[in-house]
């Protein structure tokens, strides 16, 4: 018989068609993800001994404890997994994993053209073409700020931060960053590590953020972070939208302390704080850093090993504990 599955998110084709190949699946039908109730309804109907799922179902101590006895495993679909209460799957004997370096390279090229697209006014210039354009823009109309020899401040330096740096330094960029530990030497590439978070900001005339949520980090650029930085800064953020005071930094932008920001995610989603998206100084994407079809089917397959092979007795891949 073939392990009894609950694939809660919606997948790329080649993920649902291998699903249904491997493992008895159920597959969320659509329009949307399945909720936490659906999941437990469906799960507990089918016996499931496995869901899959991705940020978008928060596996909170609740939902962990609502799952019927027959699931021993949960695997998220992204590399964070802020919402997952790990202890309480920890206490349940639920393995939880996630997928870590599979979308490594697809989310920091997302994160440059979010830079790119922050510092040189692109949803403007698009803006424009896609009205007719149709009148003269003189040399000093609609002037963004340079990216090449600028420098580049990186908050959590894994394997994406690390990633965002090498895309920096093809654009000459002098890498600052700060992490909980420092990096090898060899690692480095010639980066400068700063041990305090806010002793680095004031060289930071971009800074991108790489960090996992969580308590340490929730709202760790706030109104102090930001007046650190130098005035006509640009802020990327692809990691999670916890980490920035949404306040704080619409203060900045609307106030002209920040240049632009580029944001792919944020604090509530997908109901976003909507005084974005009026702002010409925001390049927005809709939480897509890992969005190629190479990567999420990459994402999705590295769910579907794990699960496969804590079924078959040889432990989880990607363990969030051990």
């Amino acid at each position: 018989m073939k392990p009894r599955l609950v694939l809660a998110c919606l997948m790329p084709t080649d993920v649902n068609t291998r699903a249904r190949e491997e493992f008895d699946a159920i597959i969320a039908p659509g329009p949307d993800d399945m909720t936490v109730a659906e999941v437990v309804r469906a799960a507990t109907e089918h016996r499931a001994q496995a869901i899959m799922f991705t940020n978008t179902l928060p596996l909170d101590a609740a939902a962990i404890a609502a799952l019927p006895p027959d699931v021993k495993v949960g695997a998220t679909s992204s590399v964070g997994y802020d919402h997952i209460a790990v202890p309480a799957a920890r206490a349940r004997g639920l393995v939880v994993t996630n997928t870590p370096g599979v979308l490594t390279e697809c989310t920091a090229d997302h994160a440059f053209m979010m830079l790119l697209g922050a510092a040189r006014r692109g949803s403007e210039y698009d803006r424009i073409m896609r009205k007719g354009w149709r009148y003269r823009i003189g040399q000093g109309d609609l002037l963004g700020v340079r990216v090449t020899g600028k420098t580049l401040g990186i908050l959590g330096m894994g394997r994406i931060g690390q990633a965002m740096a090498q895309r920096a330094r093809g654009f000459d960029m002098k890498i600052v960053y700060h992490a909980r530990n420092r990096l090898p030497q060899e690692q480095e590439q010639g980066a400068t590590y700063f041990a305090d978070f806010h002793a680095m900001l004031p060289h930071c005339e971009f800074l991108s953020l790489h960090a996992p949520a969580g308590p340490a980090t929730d709202k760790i650029v706030d109104a102090r972070a930001i007046a650190a930085m130098p005035d006509g800064a640009v802020l990327v953020n692809v990691s999670r939208g916890g980490l920035v005071d949404e306040d704080a930094l619409y203060d900045a932008l609307t106030g002209g302390k920040l240049f632009a920001a580029g944001l792919d995610v944020f604090r509530a989603e997908p109901d976003f704080d909507l005084r974005f998206a009026a702002l010409d100084n925001v390049f927005l994407s809709p939480h897509v850093g890992s969005s190629t079809r190479e990567t999420r089917n990459a994402m999705g397959f590295r769910a579907l090993d794990n699960i496969a092979a804590v079924l078959a007795g040889h432990g989880a891949i990607d363990p969030l504990w051990s």
